[in-house]
């Protein structure tokens, strides 16, 4: 036989010079490759070794340094459909497939050349009565040769049961969906697969193969807490099933049109819906539409008749970049934008959209450091009076110089303040900074009548602070008196005070701290309420000083004409004066003059400015318009 190599002759046969044997079962299994010593097998043992490896139920052959099969036992012949004798000569890596991956065929090869004590693999065989075999496959050396023992184990019975451990690990035990861990897994593995494939084929809607896109439909169940809190587990349960069913039957038959869709469970009432192969947006807004159309439907629940709905986010990008996190944050994101924008409807991603998010997240980490390294300053805007155009006051309005996104206006950050509490601090430093500012130019121009600064209060500050206190503190730290101070709170923030923020209110106006109202005209307009709040100035809202324009082939608005002379002539018997926003030109100016406003606010006069250029104004005693 080619690739035998005989060892050293055994003494007997050495010394009567006879010539070697060919090869058998008997002695490819019991040929030794050295001198015969006390342990070496007799003829007897060796026949014993020949019968057992014919008659063993594990498939076995053994292999020259080749790999081809010298001989073989019935249990391989019968796996294989043949005969012992037909495998003799065959390449044991053809019969099993061991060249099918490049790996596989190189440790192989390695066991062969002696590089190597072992190899081991798996390998789905077809029975010769047409069933399939999952089977070990060993090679390792043959002791005292040069032969290799190629064994084949049956090993179906223990890959049924992985199989369906693994099922109940991956799979939702209520709806049979497949679980979180399984949808990771199915989604890494697309992303990782669209990283190593070329797609410069065109996608469209009739192309069904790969497209190197990846799409997710992630939904919510609208209320359904309450499904479970009112009617039990048990019934939430059989909805979370019936949910899944229409589920399933959405992606099946948007499926059709191409690519994998995988439905599951990620967890309490959520679901997603993994489109592979994705071609374009349309498919996954359309698969969206019939989520929601099929989950509007009424559910029949043993008698019980239950209807619910859905939020959708809806995701669809190209797969190469993007990561299994970056896909499901945005999803949770577009959820989250659905659920705000309504519920019961799907969302698109919108990038801009999210930038707009991540900026404002940004924002919201660094705020409260920001008023502790001096990001924020004060730019002011004066208060005219409407009858000489003298500068009566300012507004102290708060920038923040961000060293990444620049100079940015309040309605950038103020909401955020407000919704994480450093309101409270930003504001406290906007009134110290603002009443020492209005104190020093009183030093500063000590002839001229001194100016009041209106600082614009949140409705958080009140009741979070004790406020009253905060403004105590700071007029007798900075040394401005009291009538000096305008407090500027929004008109839904008044209109609503009681309890608390009205005592606070009504203690501010005691202790001489004017209390103005912003935006006025634009919230409740409770007029009645009015007369009772310790309020001194209405800030009229700038849309309805809009309605005074006459220039640029503007149409005057003689509505608003009369709702503002009304509402001056009202705050005038109610012993309030009146400031006009948002004053652009002069014929805005003189109208508002003309029927009563007592000060006026906006461009027309100036834009907010630094410090100096107000002192500069106090200067000239006049703003001339």
């Amino acid at each position: 036989m080619s690739g035998t190599s005989e060892g050293p002759r055994p003494a007997a046969v050495a010394a009567s010079g006879s010539t070697p044997q060919p090869i058998t079962e008997r002695n490819a299994i019991g040929r030794t490759g050295g001198p015969r010593t006390p342990a070496a097998r007799t003829d007897a043992e060796v026949r014993d070794y020949s019968a057992a490896f014919r008659v063993a139920q594990l498939a076995m052959a053994v292999l020259d340094h080749e790999g081809s099969v010298i001989t073989a036992n019935e249990a391989l012949a019968e796996l294989l459909g043949t005969e012992p004798s037909a495998l003799r000569d065959q390449r044991a890596a053809d019969l099993i497939g061991l060249g099918s991956d490049t790996r596989t065929w190189r440790a192989y090869r390695e066991v062969l050349r002696g590089s190597r004590a072992r190899f081991r693999c798996t390998r789905r065989l077809k029975h010769s009565d047409g069933r399939a075999v999952w089977t070990q496959v060993t090679v390792s050396p043959v002791p005292e040769s040069e032969n290799m023992l190629l064994s084949i184990a049956d090993i179906s019975d223990r890959r049924e049961l992985q199989a369906r451990l693994r099922h109940l690990q991956m799979h939702d035990p209520v709806t049979l969906l497949p679980n979180r861990t399984l949808f990771f897994e199915r989604l890494s593995s697309a992303l990782e697969n669209s990283a190593y494939e070329p797609y410069d084929q065109p996608y469209d809607e009739t192309y069904s193969g790969r497209t190197g896109r990846i799409g997710l439909c992630y939904l919510d169940l609208d209320g359904f807490k309450a499904v479970n809190d009112t009617l039990g587990h048990r019934v939430g349960d059989r909805l979370l099933t019936a949910v899944a069913g229409r589920l399933t039957e959405c992606a099946d038959h948007a499926g059709h049109t191409g690519g994998g869709h995988l439905v599951a469970r990620l967890g309490g009432d959520e679901f997603a819906i993994l489109v592979e192969d994705s071609v374009g947006t349309d498919q996954l807004t359309d698969l969206a539409r019939s989520v929601l159309a099929a989950l509007q439907l009424p559910f029949d629940l043993g008698g019980q008749r239950l209807s619910v709905s859905a939020s959708i986010g809806v995701v669809e990008r190209t797969a190469d970049g993007t990561t299994p996190t970056e896909l499901m944050q945005a999803a949770d994101t577009t959820l989250y934008w659905a659920k705000a924008d309504g519920k019961a409807r799907w969302t698109l991603f919108d990038p801009e959209r999210n930038a707009h998010r991540m900026t404002r997240q940004a924002l919201s980490s660094t705020l409260r450091p920001a008023v502790e390294r001096g990001e924020f300053v004060l730019q002011y805007q004066p208060l005219v009076g409407m009858a000489d155009g003298t500068v009566q006051g300012v507004e102290a309005l708060v920038r923040w110089e961000h060293p990444q996104f620049g100079m940015l206006a309040p309605n950038r950050f103020i909401g955020i303040a407000e919704e994480d509490g450093s309101i409270v601090q930003l504001g406290r430093w906007v009134l110290r900074t603002a009443c020492l500012q209005a104190g020093r130019w009183q030093r500063e121009h000590p002839d001229e009548p001194p100016l009041f600064v209106s600082v614009n209060v949140a409705v958080r500050q009140v009741w979070d602070s004790d406020l009253v206190a905060d403004v105590a503190e700071i007029l007798t730290e900075t040394g401005l008196a009291p009538h000096l101070l305008q407090l500027e709170l929004t008109e839904s923030a008044v209109m609503g005070s009681a309890g608390r923020p009205l005592q606070a209110l009504q203690a501010l106006s005691d202790m001489g701290v004017r209390i103005a109202i912003d935006d006025f005209g634009t919230g409740y307009s409770n007029l009645a309420y009015l007369s009772r709040l310790p309020v001194s100035v209405l800030k009229l809202d700038g849309s309805f000083v809009r309605g005074f324009r006459y220039d640029e082939g503007t149409h005057p608005s003689p509505a608003d004409e009369m709702i503002v002379e009304a509402l001056v002539q009202l705050a005038h018997r109610l012993g309030l004066t009146v400031t006009a926003e948002c004053v652009e030109t002069p014929g805005q100016a003189e109208r508002l003059g003309r029927i009563g406003c007592d000060t006026g606010q906006g461009w027309l006069y100036s834009r907010p400015v630094a410090p100096e250029r107000i002192a500069e104004m106090i200067a000239v005693s006049r703003l001339r318009v």
